[in-house]
């Protein structure tokens, strides 16, 4: 008997103790075919953006009843192209009530529609307007995507792959992204760029298909109380183990939660400002914070936009830009190419190290490369640019990209993670339809000092991380809770250690007691 079991006194069979297995991984690639989905839509656009917007294929002409090109203002195109982000706002709003009646993969099938019919109107559009509304509908998709992927992930996932499985999400929006970056290099010429969108409704009806063949969250069954196929589902995901002992947890957990449930929830206002009863406000904050700082970054205007910046960079004319693939092009697909492998690494280092420590090293080396980038611009040293634009999507995608999605599961009680998360998401869109939005107009104000703003925001997230942020590795909920109860305050105070070992009235005590006065006295008007 000895034999079946380890060194922990956990059976070798039973599925707690599982590592990620085919049926598993499988499951978890199907569900994500949303997120590629969701990076084909957010990065289709790049490549091809000159001659959509600029016509610098050529003059606009019309074939078969379609223009060739669809001439606007780089403030329309910032606009067409950050209403997918506006879109994603609006589908997070409803993802988690609809997923929570119909079930996640039910709720993933009805979400190609999205996909299906935000790729139809993209790719045949014929004006602004039909382009614009096209990109608001796929971002619908792309909303909805973000929320239930990690969410169906998590509820699969066994203890060991669970940090493994939460940074899935960001892999696949990367590898979805730069997948349409090597394709629009072959289809960035009129009409070839219609094709580019329409790929995103085959993406979407390959996964509807696949989605017959995976199972349902176990946890979703067993709440609906449908208990057999819950089972089913769960032995389904852990193939040839005794899965005995972890559903028996499932099941204890859910009738825990039920008995919870009974108690009245508190209102998103009551958590807000502290009403409830463990004080919730420094965690609450923090997850909206990390939401918020993933999309203020600049990342993803690297991401819509490195091929017009790189094409200025290097004063392309005209006749070069015609030439594709051009370099600016070329380095764009690196660009998609090197924050895939960027989270892979992330993913591996994260439980090693911790978050904070590794979004501290991450927000600081973002904002380190955005200076250079700057430096870079302003001297007109086109491989300096292109090489710290490089660094900065490596670094950024290393830990800032990906920790912000994890935030909110490993900080706060299921009591509230349901309205704080759609809370976090809906601020990640709208900031990321902010910059979207703003960031040719600040590529057009600012000139070479394009990233000096990003630069400030990445500082800012460094300094979140250093005196802010909890630490979640590790720990259960209920001791995070207990260690980072209370209003907004300083939580880190790097020099703690020596401060203890000086009088009261060291100047980095006084400082530190100085911040927390200040944090009390803000939160106090909550």
């Amino acid at each position: 008997m000895s034999a079946d079991i380890s060194e922990t006194g956990v059976p070798h069979n039973d599925s707690r103790n599982s590592p990620l297995n085919k049926p598993l991984l499988l499951s978890a690639m199907v569900a994500a075919l949303s997120s590629i989905n969701y990076g084909w839509v957010i990065g289709s656009v790049n490549i091809p953006s000159q001659v959509i917007e600029k016509c610098s294929g050529g003059p606009e002409t019309w074939s078969n009843g379609f223009p060739s090109c669809i001439p606007m203002s780089s403030t329309l195109w910032g606009l067409v192209v950050g209403l997918t982000a506006l879109g994603a706002w609006a589908g997070s709003m409803f993802s988690g009530q609809i997923a929570d009646r119909f079930g996640r993969k039910r709720t993933l099938m009805f979400n190609n529609v999205f996909f299906v019919a935000g790729a139809l109107l993209t790719c045949t559009a014929t004006s602004i307007a039909q382009l614009a509304i096209g990109r608001f509908v796929s971002g619908i998709g792309c909303g909805v995507a973000a929320n239930l992927v990690s969410t169906y992930n998590s509820e699969v996932a066994t203890t060991r792959t669970r940090g493994f499985l939460g940074g899935f999400q960001q892999l696949m929006i990367l590898i979805g992204l730069f997948l349409s970056q090597i394709v629009s290099i072959g289809l960035s010429t009129a009409p070839l760029w219609r094709i580019l969108f329409s790929i995103s409704a085959v993406l979407a009806i390959v996964q509807t298909g696949l989605l017959f063949f995976i199972p349902e969250s176990p946890k979703f069954l067993a709440i609906k109380d449908r208990t057999d196929e819950s089972r089913a589902a769960l032995q389904k995901l852990r193939a040839n183990l005794d899965i005995t002992l972890e559903f028996n947890e499932l099941t204890a957990m859910l009738e825990s939660s039920r008995e919870s449930a009974a108690m009245p929830k508190p209102s998103a206002w009551q958590i807000l400002t502290g009403k409830t009863e463990i004080d919730l406000r420094h965690l609450v904050f923090s997850v909206l914070f990390l939401m918020m700082s993933q999309q203020w970054s600049g990342a993803k205007g690297v991401m819509f936009y490195s091929t017009e910046i790189l094409s200025t960079t290097f004063h392309l004319t005209e006749e070069e830009i015609k030439k594709i693939p051009t370099i600016a092009q070329l380095l764009t697909l690196g660009i998609g190419g090197i924050g895939a492998v960027a989270v892979i690494i992330g993913m591996f280092i994260l439980d090693k190290i911790g978050r904070r420590t590794v979004l501290i090293c991450s927000s600081l080396a973002t904002a380190i490369c955005s200076v250079f980038i700057v430096v870079g611009s302003k001297l007109d040293i086109g491989p300096m640019v292109a090489t710290f634009m490089y660094f900065f999507n490596l670094v950024f995608q290393c830990g800032a990209g990906f920790i912000p999605y994890l935030s909110a599961s490993e900080l706060l009680p299921y009591s509230v993670l349901g309205s704080i998360s759609g809370l976090a998401t809906s601020i990640n869109s709208l900031t990321l339809f902010i910059v979207s939005f703003i960031f040719p107009i600040l590529d057009k104000a600012l000139g070479p000092y394009l990233f000096l703003p990003f630069a400030v925001t990445n500082l800012i997230t460094f300094l979140f991380a250093v005196f802010i942020m909890p630490e979640a590795k590790g720990k259960p909920i209920s001791e995070v809770m207990k260690e980072y109860q209370g209003p907004i305050h300083i939580a880190n105070n790097p020099f703690a250690s020596r401060a203890s070992k000086r009088s009261e009235n060291a100047a980095e005590t006084t400082f530190y007691r100085l911040l927390d006065h200040l944090f009390s006295i803000f939160t106090n008007y909550m």
